[in-house]
Parts: C-alpha cells; structure tokens; sequence
C-alpha cells in the first residue's frame, strides 16, 4: 500500500467486538483476566493499551519500521533512546538542534557520566573525526532547528555503520511522509508526535521508531520501567491526526515555497533559510533526500531585537507560539523560546541569533499568509521612518534654536550635525 492509505488503514483494523470502523479509545487503567496467566494480550495501560498499540503500528508502518512505541512526549522519546548510555558513553551530535535536547543532554545526561561532541550537523567528514572508541551513538536532525541545515542520512549512516555505532535521527521536521531515515540506514528514528504527526496542536507526545530487535527491546523494557506512555485519549488523538498527513505535508510544503519566496525579496529580510529555495546550499540533497521541502521557514531578521518584537506583535494570522507542525501557522523566536536553555554565547555562535524568526507554515490560504508577513514588515518600516523623520526634524529644531543662541549646548549638536549631513 502507499503511503496516503498506509496512514489511514494501517494498525487501524474494525474493532473485532463491535465492528466500529475507528479505532476505539480503549479508556481503562487494567484489564480483567480468565485466569493466573491468561489474559487478551494486555494487563495493564501502562505496560499496554489497544490505542496506543493501533497508533504504534500505524507509525512503524509510516517510517518502514518494524517496531514502534509510543511516549508521552518527544523528550520522553528521545529520553528513551539514550536509556541504553551509560557513564563513560560518548554521543557525537549535530549542533544544531533543539535546544531541549541540548538539554537533555547536557543538564541531565553530562552529569550522569555520558560525554557529547558537537560538530557543524552538515559536514559528514566531522562525524567521522569525532568519533572515538567509547562512541555508541551520533544524533542528528535533518532539516535541522531552526537554521533547516540538512545532513546526508545515507553518509552518515556509512560513518556510523563502519564504526559500529548507532545512528539516531530526529525525523520530526521533516515526517515520514517526506523523508523516511530508515530507509537511508539510520537504526532509529524520533518523532514529537505533538508536530506534524498529529497536526492540530491538541496533544504531546512521542515516538521512537526501529527495526532492531536488540534496540527495540531495550526500549520496551524502559517505556514500561519509567512510564512515560501517552494515554489512550492522546494516543488516539495522534491516529486520527495521522489520516491527513499525507495531504496535510502536501499543502504546508506549497505554502512554504511561496512564503519563503515572498520573504527572500523582501528588503527587511537579511536571508531566509530554506532548503525548497535554489539559493539554499543545500538544495540539490533536499531533491535527493526529500520527497518535497517541507513547512518550516526561518529568516533574519532586518533590524534590532526591539524591531522582531514590533513584528510579531503587528501579526495577525501567524501566531507566536512555541511549537510547530499545526494547521495553523505559528511565529516562533528561538532565541527567548525553543532554543533558550543554550547559553547565549553558545546559541549566536550557531547562529541562532535574537533577530532569527521561525515559521512553522500553516495550510491557509497562502496569499494570506503573505498579506500578514507583509503588513508586518512593512509596518515596521513604517515605524522606523517616523521616528527618523522625527529624529531629523528635532535635529533641526535644535539646529535653530542653537543658532539664535538660546541653547549653547544644542549649538553644538546642530554643528555636528550638519558636519554629518555634509559628509
């Protein structure tokens, strides 16, 4: 089956005691058992639920996996996956990535005797030159957040493969239905599932997709063991938001292409970072490695810190919002949201600067989407030649005030002044 009735069929059999087409949402804690050891498959909601075993399938089914299990969150995801470190480990990761994950990894992991390397995330050669005996893992994104850098899954995947090391790629940018890492050679794909998977920003969750026995049981072992398991609610909230992933990726990519376009001619946009763009460096492995170019669109920003906060509070149908993936468009700025737990210092020398926006391209109208980037950009603008028109007239003012002498100190503002407007 393709992957449009993948997503709606897959996992999703009629319900064997009634008949119901959709899946049920099996709400219930336990499970009533014919006797010591027997029982329907399932005993208790946290170790198993029906729901959550449908939206597993269906997942599995969407990144070529042969296994899938469902979390209460992206980070309870990737939490999982790093559940097999231990002290001494070593990761070698992409730098740019969300900033949870930076924390993660840094706050939580580092502490515990797990080391991290990060190196520019698009130069496969440094993965390789990072890697040392006590490496067990490179974790990447692709397209990355929020600078949509990409990283060749499939030279990666080589590296890792020739060193004996487990390749993790974050797929939640992207989603199954534009790029599958699996089929690239990575070991294990991660998945917010609050983002494009359920694509209506009601619920968290996660996921970690694989088709390695070894990895998958020990995965299974730690989601029953620490319990970060999505309820049947969320679990089935995810399912039904999966039935229009296909047609959903389809409108967010066709938005961002002309969002991104409008942007990258526009003169208070120093530069617009995505990979649909022929300008983008890395364009031609987009082709190769993507179905399409995805929803996600950052730029910089013309102007001051004070200038992107008098543009995002011009919008009126981007909303700023942390998060991504939705039907709605959102307005993000990770320096003070998404990206904030990295250290300034840190997070500017990658990139991720205060007059860096991140668009997640909704399935409006684009043409209204346009519209709002517009009236906010120009509006700022607007703003700005106001207050140098009102900068030049008191200059002025002064200037005439300091030449009939009634203010020796304006006098000399007025003479520098003119001394500027000369030269």
């Amino acid at each position: 089956m393709q992957f449009a009735t993948r997503a709606i069929h897959a996992g999703q059999e009629a319900d064997p005691s009634t008949g119901a087409t959709i899946t049920p949402i099996v709400q219930t804690s336990t499970y009533t058992q014919q006797g010591l050891g027997d029982n329907k498959g399932y005993e208790y909601s946290r170790t198993g639920n029906p729901t959550r075993t449908a939206l597993e399938a269906c997942l599995a089914s969407l990144e070529n996996a042969r296994y899938g299990l469902a979390f209460a969150s992206g980070m309870a995801a990737s939490t999982a996956v790093m559940s097999t470190l231990r002290p001494g480990d070593h990761v070698v990761s992409g730098d740019d990535l969300y900033g949870g994950s930076y924390r993660l990894f840094e706050r939580v992991l580092r502490p515990m005797g797990v080391t991290f390397d990060y190196v520019t995330a698009g130069d496969v050669s440094a993965y390789a030159k990072a890697i040392r005996p006590e490496t067990k893992m490179i974790w990447l994104e692709t397209p990355t957040n929020p600078l949509l850098n990409l990283v060749d899954i499939a030279a990666v995947a080589a590296v890792a493969r020739e060193r004996g090391v487990t390749l993790v790629v974050d797929n939640t940018f992207a989603s199954p239905y534009l790029q599958q890492p699996l089929d690239l050679g990575a070991d294990v794909v991660v998945h917010s599932t609050t983002k494009y998977l359920n694509g209506h920003s009601d619920v968290i969750g996660g996921a970690v997709l694989t088709s390695n026995d070894e990895l998958y049981q020990a995965y299974k072992f730690y989601q029953n063991a620490a319990g970060g398991v999505p309820s049947p609610m969320d679990s089935w909230l995810v399912l039904r938001g999966v039935k229009t992933l296909a047609v959903r990726m389809r409108q967010h990519c066709e938005n961002a292409r002309r969002v991104a376009e409008f942007l990258e001619g526009h003169p208070r946009v120093q530069g617009v970072y995505y990979p649909g763009l022929a300008s983008h460096p890395d364009h031609a492995l987009a082709q190769r490695q993507m179905r399409d170019f995805g929803g996600m669109v950052s730029f910089a920003f013309e102007g001051t810190r004070d200038d992107v906060d008098s543009f995002v509070r011009r919008l009126r149908v981007f909303a700023l919002a942390e998060s991504l993936g939705g039907v709605e468009s959102l307005c993000c700025h990770p320096a003070s949201m998404t990206h904030g737990s990295i250290p300034q210092a840190e997070r500017e020398k990658r990139g991720v600067t205060d007059t860096l926006l991140r668009l997640s391209v909704g399935i409006e109208d684009a043409d209204d989407l346009i519209a709002d980037l517009r009236q906010a950009l120009d509006g700022v603008a607007a703003t700005h030649a106001t207050a140098n028109s009102a900068t030049n007239g008191a200059h002025a003012s002064s200037g005439a005030n300091g030449a009939n002498g009634t203010h020796g100190k304006a006098t000399k503002v007025k003479s520098g002044a003119k001394s500027a407007a000369r030269a």
